[in-house]
């Protein structure tokens, strides 16, 4: 299973990729929104795991932008992140966030998350 992470802390991506590689993914990794759609340019991945205050496109902008592209609607799209407010998740169920996971994170919840949007 391919797996995008996208998040501006390099500490939160080591802690992705050891956490993904551990339960056997391949992990691709951009450090703000543009980075990450220039990685998922012909590229498929599996799911998408995205903050949401990045600097250059912010993670709500990362997602209308994956949406905007037909071949992308279906794909899940999770949302790891230290907002709590309900307007911020609001935004992200309106680009299209298929789920809200809140930092720090539960890598065995990660984990049974992915299985269930994927599967």
């Amino acid at each position: 299973m391919r797996v995008l992470t996208v998040d501006d802390s390099p500490t939160i991506l080591a802690m992705l990729r050891h956490v993904l590689n551990q339960a056997g993914f391949e992990v691709v990794q951009a450090e703000d929104g543009q980075k990450g759609l220039d990685a998922m340019e012909g590229e498929e991945f599996d799911v998408v795991i995205t903050d949401i205050n990045m600097p250059v496109m912010d993670g709500i902008e990362f997602i209308r932008n994956v949406r905007a592209s037909g071949e992308n609607k279906s794909l899940p799209i999770l949302i790891l992140t230290t907002e709590t407010s309900p307007e911020k998740r609001s935004q992200g169920r309106e680009a299209g966030g298929t789920g809200w996971i809140v930092k720090p994170f539960d890598p065995e919840k990660l984990i049974s998350v992915i299985h269930r949007v994927v599967h």
